[in-house]
């Protein structure tokens, strides 16, 4: 898989800006078979930084009702990357 396949999106939430700010720390919605080792590489690769530590959690997909019927969002794996100190990544320069 190329590192483009692996890193889906960056989430940006309140909590991860704060832990951006405060732990340097990232987090992104990542291919649910990639393993950890394959997320770091691939985070060094598309941002061009040094990556000390990757956690990553299955998120389980809500369910959600549509009208009469009941549907379920889809599941997904989060991975938060804590970056070398020193290193930064900006998603939204200038807004």
């Amino acid at each position: 898989m190329s590192p483009h396949d692996i890193i889906k999106r960056p989430l940006i939430t309140e909590k991860g800006t704060i832990q951006k700010e405060a732990n340097n720390q990232l987090t992104f919605e990542v291919d649910r078979g990639a393993n950890k080792v394959e997320i770091r590489r691939a985070v060094e690769k598309i941002f061009n930084v040094r990556v000390l530590d990757v956690r990553t959690m299955q998120m389980k997909g809500k369910t959600k009702r549509f009208g009469r019927t009941m549907g379920r969002r889809r599941n997904w794996k989060k991975a938060m990357v804590t970056l070398a100190k020193g290193e930064h990544v900006e998603f939204f320069e200038g807004v």
